[in-house]
């Protein structure tokens, strides 16, 4: 979304950092940054914030993994299996965490990584299964070489919230990016909804 931004409004010089969640309410508490894109709101802190995204998480694994044609796969299943988490201070792996803790399940990390990138490449090279964002897929959630599992409590459901400080008046720039985030999303979310339908149609 950022680039289409950028080249429709090339007099507007952007900064875009990319950090954890952790990271993220660091800045957000010292306001040092227009806006603030998170999937997870920061808790002890006065926000404005606007839901305008499903951010789901899921299980990914390679396409060819013995679980991947499985359904309702319990969660105990995943004890067995080598994991790749986020690093800590993440908010995904905050939200992981969460749930296997809620359910008294300890899985085996393999390897921890700072990058979604890195954890899907590691993902596809057979080196064990995460839990990601479906958008890592691309807002489709398509792939051709990883596979969601169907597991017990998952999808874990959350939102991308917009977030600033309360009281806070967004810069002419902010305020146009936010409105263009906004009518973007709807445009794409409208049309992937639409591919959905004409793709079961044709199915039936």
């Amino acid at each position: 979304l950022l680039g289409p931004f950028c080249q429709r409004y090339p007099g507007i010089d952007v900064e875009f950092q990319v950090t954890n969640h952790e990271g993220l309410v660091a800045r957000l508490s010292e306001n040092l940054d227009d806006l603030y894109i998170l999937s997870q709101l920061p808790e002890h802190l006065d926000i404005s914030y606007h839901a305008f995204l499903e951010n789901p998480l899921v299980v990914l694994a390679p396409i060819d993994h013995p679980l991947a044609h499985e359904k309702n796969i319990p969660l105990k299943r995943l004890v067995d299996e080598p994991f790749i988490m986020r690093e800590p201070g993440s908010g995904t792996r905050s939200s992981v965490q969460k749930l296997f803790d809620e359910q008294g399940i300890s899985v085996r990390v393999r390897l921890e990584l700072g990058s979604n990138e890195a954890i899907k490449q590691a993902i596809i090279g057979g080196l064990g299964i995460s839990v990601l964002s479906l958008h890592t897929l691309g807002l489709e959630g398509r792939s051709d070489k990883l596979a969601i599992l169907d597991v017990e409590g998952f999808p874990i459901r959350r939102q991308w919230y917009a977030i600033y400080p309360a009281g806070k008046q967004l810069s002419v720039v902010a305020q146009t990016f936010f409105e263009y985030l906004l009518e973007e999303v709807k445009r794409i979310t409208a049309g992937i909804n639409s591919d959905a339908v004409e793709s079961e149609t044709k199915s039936r």
